[in-house]
């Protein structure tokens, strides 16, 4: 069985991602080490909170590198939304903040229709871009649960495996290679949700 590192840096409950990461059948082990990172057959970073505290906790646990290399070599790697957000360039949270940088692009607030409610909260469809391994078995226009504010926009089109419409279409997940980053919650999206685990531990 692969060990699959959830990555701790000091914010937000981490176990509801660990519990449906163990109900698909996987070791998963919570750290803040950046050795264990490394050591690791996959990572998931998962994110709640505020964007340049999420970026501060993982310069301040020395993470950033452990994350870099761990993508950069291809490992299997799963991003959940503000590990989505993080990827790219920077985000436009609270001020304007750097993320990663491995991929071009930024982070925005929802600019909506007075009808709409920011944050995004509750069910809502994807819809199907390109195949990508974590994505196996789900079909198009499927629901899962979304909590945010902010949304991705690539640079590189090619990126984008869904989308989502909520006044307008937003990337909803990106995928290439061996990762998949999404702004919805699989852990708290139910079967599908287990579904895009299942593939993951997998991969």
């Amino acid at each position: 069985m692969s060990r699959i590192a959830l990555i701790d840096y000091g914010m937000g409950n981490l176990h509801s991602v660990k519990k449906a990461l163990e109900q698909v059948d996987t070791k998963v082990v919570i750290t803040g080490s950046p050795q264990e990172v490394l050591k690791a057959d996959k990572v998931v970073l998962p994110g709640v909170g505020a964007f340049p505290d999420f970026i501060k906790n993982l310069k301040k646990n020395r993470l950033i590198d452990s994350l870099i290399k761990t993508i950069e070599k291809n490992k299997p790697f799963l991003g959940i939304c503000l590990g989505l957000h993080a990827l790219f360039e920077e985000s436009e949270e609270f001020g304007r903040h750097k993320g990663l940088g491995l991929f071009k692009g930024r982070v925005v607030h929802f600019q909506l229709p007075s009808d709409l409610s920011v944050p995004h909260m509750g069910w809502n469809q994807i819809h199907i871009k390109k195949k990508s391994p974590c994505l196996k078995g789900i079909k198009d226009k499927s629901y899962f649960y979304f909590v945010h504010s902010y949304h991705v926009i690539p640079e590189d089109n090619d990126l984008i495996a869904t989308t989502t419409d909520y006044g307008n279409p937003f990337v909803s997940s990106i995928a290439k290679d061996n990762l998949f980053a999404c702004q919805f919650h699989p852990e708290k999206s139910q079967d599908l949700g287990l579904k895009v685990l299942e593939n993951f531990a997998k991969l």
